[in-house]
């Protein structure tokens, strides 16, 4: 860290009086622990010790010591309209550490900063921008719509508006803000940066727009599939490669200016989604939006203009190279955006280093052929739910090898309690359908 970098980080947190060190658990839920300005520099060399037993996914009680390790570079400033004593606060992304300092396996930002530095072995910088969908409801217990609007209807949102306002106070560039297709579903999409700093920005979305929706009196939630038949929120994940500054996605030879390098990438997408969409689709309800007719893809396939596919190559313009980039639309925002980057990047690197062969697109509405159309064109599906999902995690080796065994255990154990307990519940459907008929 040189010394204009601290001095200028020193000059922002000048009247900054209480600081909050950020990091997740597994499921990809904030954790955070607040500190004093008396104590911060100090915690900055040395870290700060805490209790890993008592967070999902991290370690068992007899081995619980654990240390959050200042990353000095996230530091970032909320301003006061975020606080509930209406002073700024002055926050830093951790990384966790064991008590001898070594990275802990079972933290899911060192998992994607692992994944980061074989792509960087292999000579690229790993970039993308997530489009976050959400809704803002009356409060937490209520799924109920508060506008009639639609896809890019002019409607307005204080709410919105107000957290985009924020979010560009704190360096989170915004480029778009708009409303979705379903009644009081929104979206936000940030300009791509590299994947760790984008990790760490929709954990602070996420944050900001909570916290914006409280103080209106509502309430954002990032359940994928909260209204049925409406469309569900997704996190589509824009993605690219660049090497030595340039986009190792474009090449000028191809129909679709796509390289080598973006087609064995984008191979090893598609060859691996099934294995890793625990990963992106982590919830029993996240398999309530990966049906068709609601835009949200369940078919494994590729194409440029079609967006019933599971990945998208958006238009490539002249002059834009850098802007040529291939979109995984599956991805729902209730992951943990540590881990997903991490597995999107990994099967990517597995489709280079496999020398995988890209199959032809599909440019025709895959919802719309027969079961024997799609069987001939070797159109393969998504799980089906979260049980199909389990299954496919727990046998996949490519899953082992990117997650490690510490992580992908805990989300197993996780996912298979989750799975029990909506197995075994007794829901309101069943109670108006079947009751009468028994």
């Amino acid at each position: 860290m040189t010394t204009s970098v601290v001095q200028q980080i020193k000059e922002r947190m000048k009247n900054i009086t209480h600081f909050e060190l950020l990091f997740t658990d597994v499921l990809g839920r904030e954790k955070s622990m607040s500190i004093t300005e008396q104590e911060i520099w100090e915690i900055i060399e040395e870290g700060q010790g805490f209790d890993g037993s008592s967070i999902q996914g991290f370690v068992r009680l007899h081995e619980s010591d654990l240390m959050a390790d200042v990353r000095f570079r996230s530091f970032r400033v909320l301003p006061a309209n975020l606080s509930t004593n209406g002073h700024e606060i002055g926050i830093f992304f951790c990384d966790i550490k064991t008590t001898d300092g070594k990275p802990f396996i079972g933290d899911p930002r060192y998992r994607l900063k692992r994944a980061l530095r074989k792509a960087k072995r292999r000579g690229f910088d790993f970039y993308v921008g997530p489009e976050l969908e959400f809704f803002i409801f009356q409060d937490d217990k209520t799924p109920m719509a508060l506008d009639k609007g639609g896809y890019f209807d002019a409607v307005r949102s204080a709410i919105v508006h107000e957290a985009v306002d924020t979010l560009k106070q704190i360096g989170i560039h915004v480029e778009c803000s708009h409303h979705e297709v379903a009644p009081s579903q929104y979206e936000i999409d940030v300009k791509y940066a590299d994947a760790l700093t984008m990790a760490d920005q929709v954990m602070l979305i996420k944050r900001v727009l909570k916290t914006t929706a409280l103080k209106h009196d509502r309430y954002v939630t990032f359940l994928p599939k909260p209204i049925f038949s409406e469309n569900g929120s997704g996190m589509h994940t824009h993605m690219s490669l660049f090497k030595k500054g340039h986009n190792a996605f474009f090449s000028a030879r191809h129909p679709m200016n796509l390289s080598l390098t973006a087609r064995r990438f984008m191979a090893g997408i598609l060859k691996y989604v099934p294995d890793f969409t625990l990963i992106t689709n982590q919830l029993v309800n996240s398999y309530k939006r990966l049906v068709p007719g609601y835009e949200a893809p369940c078919y494994v396939s590729w194409g440029r203009r079609n967006r019933s596919s599971l990945v998208r190559v958006p238009g490539y313009r002249q002059g834009k190279e850098k802007a040529t980039r291939i979109e995984l639309r599956s991805p729902d925002p209730a992951t943990n955006p540590y881990l997903a980057f991490a597995v999107m990047l990994e099967a990517g690197l597995a489709g280079i280093d496999e020398g995988l062969r890209l199959q032809a697109p599909i440019e025709k509405n895959i919802f719309e052929m027969s079961v024997k159309e799609r069987k001939r064109l070797h159109i393969t599906m998504l799980p089906g739910s979260l049980q199909e999902a389990i299954a496919l995690g727990a046998s996949s080796r490519f899953l082992k090898t990117a997650l490690g065994s510490h992580i992908l255990g805990a989300l197993l154990n996780n996912k298979r309690h989750e799975w029990e307990d909506y197995r075994t519940h007794v829901s309101k459907w069943e109670i108006e359908h079947q009751m009468p008929r028994t």
